[in-house]
């Protein structure tokens, strides 16, 4: 990032816009505003919880500007308010609260959810060459590998689970230290999330079948990306939706919620596993929640999301 002035910065890169989506990734832009953020705070300082807002969709063409706001300064805690803005207006707004590292303590109480006893981290290390081949996220800075949703079967959509293994590509730098990590996983912590509900409803989401007679290289690209959604989602057999499923209109998400628990115990750049649930979806909306864990099962991440959809369910004709 670049500083323009004083607590306001700007990317020096373009931002990841995925193929097919309607602005540049989400996860982006709260990576992008956590990295300013903490270019404001003590080194001692580590973030612990992040609120999120998306505003408007953001271009990839043009530069993001980021307006970082001191709200507290205090002896363990610090509170940031991030906008992102382009053309005069906000796409992105988020507030984070940094704690002292070592404030807490020594005698505290702990618990933590453990890594779901089904999930095989072997398995994956086996798997390893075809899962980087099958990771491709049309040009995403990192590789997934997405799993069969648990209890697909199951008339209780709450029981239901999607869940995927995630890493960024490469290798971080040890220059950016533990900061960077978390960036990264701010950045992917926005994978795959929402389209959890109508996953789990078993919705299509993927708009009617291309009319596109176009062949240049974006259109290709963005056809192919779609396709291997597709496959990946399980509608390998059914590549049009020519079964007639109840159609989902575009989603959008309306905020993110991240809570940091273990900030030194994990690497973006190492295998991470993600569990993601619903336990409510209604007028419109639908609540998401996400664990993140480190394949030593430490978990490292509480996400919360909210969704929206602009169109009701439509049976496709």
């Amino acid at each position: 990032m670049l500083t323009y002035h004083k607590d306001i910065y700007t990317n020096t890169r373009p931002l990841w816009h995925p193929p097919g989506a309607r602005g540049i990734y989400g996860g982006a832009v709260i990576a992008q505003c956590l990295s300013a953020a903490q270019l404001t705070v003590p080194a001692h300082f580590v973030v612990h919880s992040m609120h999120c807002y998306f505003v408007l969709a953001g271009d990839a063409t043009i530069p993001v500007m980021y307006y970082v706001e001191h709200v507290r300064e205090g002896r363990s805690f610090a509170t940031r308010t991030v906008q992102a803005r382009q053309r005069g207006k906000c796409i992105f707004t988020t507030t984070m609260s940094f704690v002292r590292e070592g404030s807490g303590g020594k005698r505290t109480v702990q618990h933590a959810v453990l890594l779901p006893t089904d999930v095989v981290v072997s398995d994956l290390k086996r798997e390893k060459q075809e899962v980087e081949k099958e990771g491709d996220e049309g040009g995403s800075p990192f590789i997934s590998h997405r799993m069969e949703v648990l209890n697909k079967n199951s008339e209780k959509h709450h029981e239901k689970r999607t869940r995927q293994w995630i890493k960024c590509r490469g290798r971080i730098s040890e220059e950016g230290g533990h900061q960077a990590h978390l960036s990264a996983l701010a950045y992917m912590s926005d994978s795959y999330f929402i389209g959890t509900v109508s996953r789990i409803h078993d919705l299509w989401r993927f708009g009617s079948p291309s009319t596109s007679t176009s062949h240049d290289e974006e259109t290709k690209q963005r056809d192919e990306h779609i396709k291997k959604i597709k496959i990946l989602e399980g509608y390998g057999d059914d590549l049009n939706n020519s079964q007639g499923r109840p159609e989902i209109g575009m989603m959008v998400s309306l905020d993110h919620t991240i809570y940091f628990h273990e900030p030194k115990r994990f690497r973006a750049d190492e295998w991470m596993f993600t569990e993601m649930a619903s336990p409510w979806s209604g007028d419109g909306r639908g609540l998401v929640l996400q664990h993140m864990f480190a394949a030593d099962g430490t978990l490292i991440a509480t996400c919360v999301q909210e969704v929206s959809s602009n169109i009701a369910l439509q049976k496709i004709v």
